[in-house]
């Protein structure tokens, strides 16, 4: 059995970047996906990357980036400014794909059509022989 996730959706707000006080740096950003079915509508989900994938996201993602993500599921407590418990469900990516065309409005506009980076910051391109912009 494997905790495994994959989604694609749209960013709802500017990656936020910080670093660990161990220097590792971490990006926040939500995800918007969009539910099929007859209901429709929209789920919410906080994304966290790590490391190269994490300084790669904040540079070149922006509020509604279309993008798919892949990682694990993650439950984590914490205490409350109100001293209570709290419980957070994120995603912890280890790939990312940036989605959209160049020129697209919701895209970034240096990115390629489509490029994939795993958490070592290794891309894989649709396209051999392209440049990639990082």
């Amino acid at each position: 059995m494997y905790n495994k996730v994959f989604m694609i959706g749209n960013l709802t707000r500017d990656p936020e970047m910080r670093a660990t006080t161990a220097g590792i740096p971490v990006c926040h950003f939500a995800l918007a996906v969009n539910r099929i079915g007859k209901d429709g509508g929209v789920d919410f989900f906080n994304i966290v990357a790590w490391r190269r994938l994490a300084e790669i996201c904040g540079e070149f993602l922006k509020k509604g980036s279309p993008v798919a993500v892949e990682g694990r599921l993650q439950v984590r407590s914490y205490q409350g400014k109100d001293g209570g418990a709290k419980t957070m469900t994120e995603i912890v990516i280890d790939n990312m794909q940036m989605l959209g065309r160049k020129g697209d409005s919701s895209a970034t506009p240096a990115a390629p059509n489509a490029v994939s980076i795993n958490e070592a910051g290794v891309s894989a391109s649709p396209n051999e022989g392209e440049e990639i912009p990082f």
